[in-house]
């Protein structure tokens, strides 16, 4: 999907987040917000761009918005269907006015089974995506057409998650709110996120990959790529990024050290043991059913 900036809204975000903190913000600011989250929830705009060179850059006034949607919101009590009732309701919920759950129909055609999940304002979910209980999604996040999120599934605030992406039970695709210029976690289209696994600080898994279930990635992870012999670390500004088809297992190394060894520790280690394959490919070929 093409990414649709607002060059107006962009000014108007900026100019209004200058405003000091303790001094009154305008009074647009809330309306200024509402125009953001219905940009990001149409798929307008995105927290994350992908330039033609493959990498990801952060959309920092994009940020920027959805910050001062905390900065301008109000704790609300928020009954289950997300509407304001007044202070004296009972709710499910409390949480800032302008961030209360997402309101799907089903021209959204997305599959929201019972059980607890919720979705948050300002995230663009497409058609054919399915959510099963209790799976969150945070603000600012991109989730592609006919992706799975399985039960107990977290996408982090502003973490793009790519077409036919399966986010399997408990896995944790971390956010990154701040700071605004830090890119989020990038999850590319057809990969397979196994269970309990966790992606944070700006990883970016790359289309196709598979993470088998438990692996962690972390901006301090190396990752030993055992087909390629190479390592890959995040280095510098960039981040640390699993490369396309890999396949990642949980694995351990050696801690250096006489007593270390003595005592037989190690480190755990995400291993690349080979790339995706036909065989691969039918292994997950079931989730296909489950749609």
């Amino acid at each position: 999907m093409t990414v649709v900036t607002s060059n107006a809204l962009a000014e108007r975000i900026e100019a209004i987040a200058s405003t000091p903190q303790g001094t009154p913000l305008p009074n647009d600011t809330e309306s200024v917000v509402y125009e953001l989250l219905g940009a990001l929830e149409r798929g307008e705009l995105r927290a994350a761009e992908r330039a033609a060179d493959g990498t990801w850059n952060a959309v920092p006034w994009v940020k920027r918005g959805i910050l001062l949607g905390f900065r301008v919101g109000r704790v609300v009590a928020m009954p289950e269907d997300g509407i304001d009732h007044g202070p004296d309701q009972p709710a499910a919920f409390f949480d800032k006015h302008t961030f209360p759950p997402r309101a799907l129909t089903l021209k959204d055609s997305v599959r929201v089974v019972p059980g607890g999940t919720s979705i948050r304002r300002g995230t663009y979910v497409a058609p054919g995506v399915v959510c099963m209980p209790p799976a969150y999604i945070n603000v600012g996040a991109y989730v592609g057409a006919g992706t799975m999120i399985d039960s107990h599934a977290l996408v982090g605030s502003c973490a793009q998650i790519g077409e036919r992406v399966h986010l399997s039970a408990a896995a944790q695709i971390g956010g990154v709110l701040e700071p605004v210029n830090a890119a989020p976690v990038i999850i590319e289209s057809d990969a397979i996120v196994g269970g309990n696994c966790g992606v944070y600080e700006g990883t970016i898994v790359r289309a196709r990959a598979v993470l088998g279930a438990g692996v962690v990635l972390t901006r301090g992870t190396p990752v030993f790529d055992l087909v390629r012999e190479r390592v890959y670390r995040a280095e510098g500004g960039r981040p640390l990024e699993i490369p396309e088809g890999a396949v990642v297992v949980p694995g351990a190394r050696a801690v250096r050290g006489q007593w270390a060894a003595a005592e037989g520790l190690s480190l755990q280690t995400p291993l690349i043991v080979k790339y995706r394959d036909e065989k691969t490919d039918l292994a997950t070929a079931l989730e296909q059913w489950l749609r």
